[in-house]
């Protein structure tokens, strides 16, 4: 299993978290953004530099993605290619993206992309919480675990 990151927009502390991840189980991680990113030097820890634009960063993620090889995202199209190549994702609040609620949260994404064209100001996700953070954390340990076991 490797590890990728939808890297812009995840939060630095969810990064703390795949880099002590990654050094302790030995895990590749692999960050890819438009923008630089600073990463700790390890064997283990990756970065991916890719040209600005629409879905670049998620075209890379998606071109070099195995079966099985888990992908940090709060963007849900990404989520949806990531399953239906055999991948797992979850988001930087620890949720894990699945076939069976892939479509609905597709549906909803979708439903509030309307809402927000048209006027409506939806507001955004809260800040990421404590309990969100060691809910990503967990979320990740067991995948991890998984993982090691095959």
């Amino acid at each position: 299993m490797k590890i990728w990151v939808d890297a812009d927009a995840c939060p630095v502390v969810i990064k703390e978290i795949l880099f002590r991840a990654a050094a302790r189980t030995k895990t590749q991680v692999t960050l890819v953004a438009n923008q630089y990113i600073r990463i700790p030097k390890s064997p283990y820890i990756k970065f991916i530099q890719v040209a600005s634009g629409f879905d670049v960063a998620d075209n890379e993620i998606i071109k070099q993605l195995e079966e099985n090889d888990l992908v940090i995202t709060a963007d849900i199209p990404l989520a949806d290619e990531v399953i239906e190549k055999a991948g797992l994702a979850i988001n930087p609040r620890g949720e894990l993206y699945t076939k069976e609620n892939i479509k609905a949260r597709l549906n909803m994404r979708d439903f509030m992309e309307t809402m927000r064209s048209s006027g409506i100001n939806t507001g955004g996700p809260p800040p990421l919480n404590q309990s969100d953070r060691q809910n990503f954390a967990n979320q990740l340990d067991r995948l991890l675990a998984k993982n090691l076991k095959r």
